[in-house]
């Protein structure tokens, strides 16, 4: 058996189908069913099953899957021991975030970190979803919770505050004609999903967007008023606040690292360098206005 066949039964578990294992391994759907056939076929028995539209594992499977973890385990260690301080910044980083902090605060400081390290090829990948760092999804994550994974090192690089927005030409026409505001349904996570609710008094809403950066589109076309991040709503000449940042809507940006990848040269250096240019901006991302 080869770490690949062991790969295949981690996917599968982690995702609970066959397109979701191979879009983790970013292989076909027909090899991760090819592979897991061959895998059976060798040994004999079953490794999956169907239930209520999912892939499970068998018993089999699951002694399988707990060799695959320490396996996956040896291999992240061994990653982590061959690097140090004192290795070249050369070669990739793979950094996942969310879509409304990687084209906006962020940004920029992808830009300075590739100008200031140009032997690393950076790549940010943009999920809502949570990556699997031990799966070598990616090197890092950004994200933003009050509750982060327990099993990840991670460091609250910022706060991050935000509010009500909505266009000038919008609430200066429910201002003058006394209409009543309209709450864009918002459900790109699901802080905004619940901010929305206790603040929104209507079930449905005339428009719904599931990402920020198209929430801030429909914002500037007069669409109604939104929750948005301070430092994405406050650079936007068109857009104005409903009512100051509450301290209950302040968010913590975390930097998770999986604990064996905390050696690795390249992402030590993206780790300080991002603390550094987070710490030159943190009015900005507490909404902060001069």
């Amino acid at each position: 058996m080869n770490w690949d066949d062991l790969k295949v039964i981690l996917a599968i578990s982690r995702t609970g189908t066959m397109s979701g294992a191979a879009k983790q391994l970013k292989v076909q759907h027909s090899t991760i069913s090819r592979r897991i056939k061959s895998l059976e076929k060798q040994l004999g028995t079953n490794l999956i099953r169907r239930n209520k539209g999912a892939y499970v594992l068998t018993q089999a499977g699951s002694k399988i899957k707990q060799t695959a973890l320490q396996v996956e385990k040896e291999i992240m260690g061994i990653d982590g021991s061959l690097l140090s301080k004192n290795d070249p910044l050369f070669g990739p980083i793979r950094v996942s975030t969310i879509n409304s902090l990687a084209s906006t605060i962020l940004m920029p400081i992808f830009s300075a970190f590739s100008k200031a390290h140009p032997q690393i090829d950076l790549h940010v990948m943009v999920s809502n979803e949570t990556v699997s760092l031990a799966n070598r999804e990616a090197d890092l994550a950004i994200r933003l919770s009050n509750t982060p994974p327990e099993n990840l090192i991670g460091k609250r690089i910022a706060g991050i505050a935000s509010t009500v927005y909505g266009s000038s030409n919008y609430l200066n026409k429910v201002k003058s004609s006394d209409e009543k505001i309209t709450w864009l349904g918002v459900s790109c996570c699901g802080y905004h999903i619940t901010w929305t609710k206790e603040s929104c008094d209507t079930v449905t809403n005339t428009f719904n967007s599931d990402d920020a950066i198209l929430t801030l589109a429909a914002l500037k076309q007069d669409l109604g008023v939104a929750y948005l991040f301070c430092c994405v709503g406050d650079n936007e000449p068109e857009l104005e606040r409903v009512y100051a940042p509450q301290p209950k809507h302040d968010l913590g940006m975390w930097l998770l690292i999986h604990p064996e990848a905390k050696y690795n040269a390249r992402v030590l250096a993206f780790r300080e360098f991002l603390i550094h240019e987070l710490e030159k901006r943190k009015d900005e991302l507490k909404g902060y206005i001069q």
